[in-house]
């Protein structure tokens, strides 16, 4: 029973939930991205550079063939493409999460120091001048 309690305190936790909570929201935004650059941002370069999907970029090492039994031997290909279409995901997402954070962090600020009464400096003033004075 106490390892069950303990495990359902360490859950009751503002922080794990918290957590949980940005895993969760991360994982959909990461999918809304993921749908921005597959439907949007990939079919405007590809029409850009001459009309082929950005995803189906590669470089063909060999072609696909028929081997000596008649059975046909897949492509070897570098699929660059995909991997730009990732590089742009990340991107995009490191983007927002920057500016996300930029923006919490500017909500987060400290206040600014209240102002200190005219009669409190005076009397900082007087402690000062009392401290260099020689006796």
């Amino acid at each position: 029973m106490g390892m069950i309690s303990e495990f359902k305190e360490f859950i009751a936790r503002g922080s794990v939930v918290d957590l949980a909570v940005g895993v969760v929201i991360g994982a959909a935004f990461g999918k809304i991205v993921t749908a921005l650059v597959d439907g949007i941002v990939m079919p405007a370069i590809g029409a850009m550079t001459g009309g082929a999907s950005v995803s189906d970029w590669k470089h063909v090492i060999r072609p696909a063939h028929l081997d000596a039994a008649g059975k046909e031997v897949a492509e070897l290909a570098i699929k660059y493409g995909a991997f730009i279409q990732t590089i742009i995901d990340f991107m995009l997402i490191a983007f927002v999460i920057f500016l996300f954070l930029k923006a919490y962090n500017k909500v987060r600020a400290p206040a600014a120091a209240p102002a200190v009464p005219e009669d409190v400096l005076l009397l900082r003033e007087i402690r000062d001048s009392l401290k260099t004075r020689q006796p």
